[in-house]
């Protein structure tokens, strides 16, 4: 299997975001950003993900922080896309709980090239920088970039960071395992069309 990397730089009017991945990574992150808690979730990602990723972001924060998270997460969907190639060999699919204290999150990851995401963060929230509502959007739009069949639950919590932060876990476990390299497939595409293109 080759290097399963990628470097994209996306630049607008609204926002300027370079992200570049190794999805056989260490775990490592190098993150910046202008918001806090996103970084602190980009980490979590790239630690459970055990994928490396360096995240530098900056954008038209005086009006929210919509814009620069959601153009983050079409990136780092970007390149996860790039970086899985036409998926051979893969394990595919994967579903993992996380816990983190009382809040408790569900993911279940299909790699199937057809990105399409369900979330439900537990709270529709929309207050702070990186709000229950704007980790939905991140979610949404990293499935639709990334090709990601992603069903993501926040089954239960009441502190909002512990909420988002089980289901950033759960999504990176799920991801992690869902890319893994499946030993006795011998690089086939695993469907039986033969591909996962869309």
């Amino acid at each position: 299997m080759s290097d399963r990397t990628a470097e994209i730089k996306r630049v607008t009017g609204e926002t300027q975001i370079h992200v570049n991945l190794n999805i056989d990574g260490q775990g490592r992150a190098e993150i910046d950003t202008p918001i806090g808690f996103m970084n602190h979730m980009l980490h979590a990602l790239a630690k459970h993900a055990m994928m490396d990723l360096s995240v530098t972001a900056s954008g038209d924060i005086e009006t929210g922080s919509h814009h620069t998270v959601e153009d983050t997460a079409i990136v780092i969907g970007r390149c996860l896309a790039e970086a899985l190639g036409d998926c051979s060999g893969i394990i595919r699919m994967s579903s993992k709980h996380v816990p983190l204290d009382e809040a408790l999150s569900h993911a279940v990851v299909d790699l199937s090239g057809r990105g399409y995401p369900v979330i439900d963060m537990g709270s529709t929230s929309n207050i702070g920088d990186f709000s229950p509502d704007m980790a939905r959007h991140f979610f949404e739009s990293l499935a639709y970039e990334g090709r990601i069949n992603l069903h993501l639950t926040v089954m239960r919590g009441s502190n909002e960071h512990h909420m988002i932060e089980s289901a950033f876990k759960a999504f990176a476990r799920a991801f992690r395992e869902a890319a893994s390299v499946d030993e006795r497939a011998e690089d086939s595409v695993p469907s039986t069309k033969g591909t996962l293109s869309g």
